[in-house]
């Protein structure tokens, strides 16, 4: 057996990166090469049957920012950056993406690579007959996706963001229902309550969570004085990454080890997969760092990660969930006797400390 294998519920993935769902996925050309570059998945641009949400992409828009939050030039030598999104759903009608579906998933066998179809929520009973579709074409997998961050910035009804536990554990239960195949749910990260979004799509029947959907971000322009491609998107990115790690781990924490979790938004690269991996997840998503600076990002990720697993002589299964499960309380920490003082700045010559004992 294979380092990097791993297991998504019923599911094997020959390594845990995943290619996630993004403009980049949409053409049967980028889904190949997402194949070609030895993801473990692939998760195809998700569809509904919503006509706004696919004119949506139509005035899709995409910048990188650097650290001042300043466009910075997209292509393969751009530095890990702030990506900021208006995006829209696959483009194709239905019947048509099914069948380039189809003929990705073929692809993805022939490569040892797990192609994931994936539906986004409108309304649920057209939800309910496109995943039935997507199971009599043989699919062996469904990733249904309810934590898009547009919804509130969408046309009514186009995509949805759901932050009710129970909400996610009823449409979570409709989709069980409709198919026998694994059931992948995408959830919310604009939330406080991600273990519990988690733990009610599982309780209802899900075999995998990914965690945790972008949020929305607003970033105003000081040369125009408006926000950067006009409104709030989509945001993510590198730093994102210690978030995704503290909802893996608080949900692995609340659900045990055997629930299997995806992470996604903040990964990278192969050290940042590992990350994950160490926080609980049994595999993860890269899509942002994959459509800004291409196809070796997911190539590299699987050589460092391989790397990484021979230097410390560990596989993928060996070290999920790790770090998630040395985490400790504050109040666990021990006391360091004024260690805070170690990091705060010099007082400015002219600071008068009289005032701290009453004297003036």
């Amino acid at each position: 057996m294979s380092k990097l294998e791993t297991r998504i519920g019923r599911l094997r993935l020959k390594n845990p990166v995943i290619a996630a769902a993004g403009e980049h996925l949409i053409d049967a050309e980028g889904i190949r090469s997402a194949i070609l570059a030895g993801a473990g998945a692939v998760v195809g641009k998700s569809t509904n049957e919503s006509e706004a949400a696919k004119d949506q992409l139509t005035r899709a828009e995409y910048v990188a920012l650097g650290p001042d939050w300043r466009p910075m030039p997209w292509g393969a030598d751009a530095p890990p950056a702030t990506v900021l999104t208006r995006s829209g759903l696959h483009p194709l009608g239905f019947a048509d993406w099914l069948a380039q579906s189809v003929e990705m998933d073929r692809f993805a066998r022939a490569h040892d690579c797990l192609y994931v179809p994936s539906l986004i929520l409108a309304a649920p009973e057209p939800a309910v007959e496109m995943a039935r579709q997507i199971e009599a074409a043989g699919f062996r997998v469904l990733e249904f996706n309810i934590g898009t961050p547009y919804a509130s910035q969408a046309a009514k009804g186009a995509v949805a963001t759901e932050l009710s536990p129970e909400r996610v554990g009823a449409l979570t239960a409709m989709m069980v229902a409709a198919v026998k195949i694994p059931v992948w749910i995408k959830i919310t990260g604009q939330s406080e309550r991600v273990p519990e979004l988690a733990r009610a799509a599982f309780a209802a029947g899900a075999e995998s969570v990914v965690m945790a959907g972008r949020a929305l971000g607003l970033v105003p322009d000081l040369e125009t004085m408006a926000p950067i491609l006009s409104t709030s998107c989509g945001v993510g990115g590198f730093w994102n990454l210690p978030l995704t790690c503290h909802w893996l781990a608080t949900t692995r924490a609340l659900l045990g080890p055997e629930a299997s979790l995806i992470g996604i938004n903040g990964a990278t690269n192969g050290a940042d997969v590992a990350r994950m991996v160490l926080a609980g997840a049994s595999a993860v998503g890269l899509s942002s760092a994959v459509m800004l600076r291409g196809w070796s990002v997911l190539s590299g990720a699987v050589e460092s990660l391989e790397a990484y697993c021979a230097e410390k002589n560990v596989t993928v299964t060996e070290i999920t969930g790790r770090a998630a499960d040395a985490r400790k309380r504050f109040a666990d920490m021990p006391k360091l006797d004024a260690q805070w003082r170690n990091f705060i700045p010099p007082a400015l010559p002219d600071a008068r400390t009289d005032l701290l004992t009453g004297d003036l």
